[in-house]
């Protein structure tokens, strides 16, 4: 099981932050993630694996004034 943005989530392997973002229409372009608290960086999104009992937080950004 892991936490995204406080809500649990069943999880049954191991998947890169890439994969999950993908699998859940994320805008990667747009967005933060923060795993375990740590900032990954976009060029490690594809290399930084989600295991079970990871904590993510997702933050997307709005433009706007």
């Amino acid at each position: 099981m892991i936490t995204v943005n406080g809500q649990t989530e069943e999880f049954s392997q191991a998947l890169s932050v890439l994969n999950y973002l993908t699998q859940k229409n994320y805008p990667t372009t747009r967005i933060a993630v923060e795993k375990n608290g740590v900032i990954v960086p976009k060029s490690q999104y594809e290399s930084t694996m989600i295991t079970d009992g990871d904590k993510l937080e997702i933050v997307t950004f709005v433009g706007g004034g």
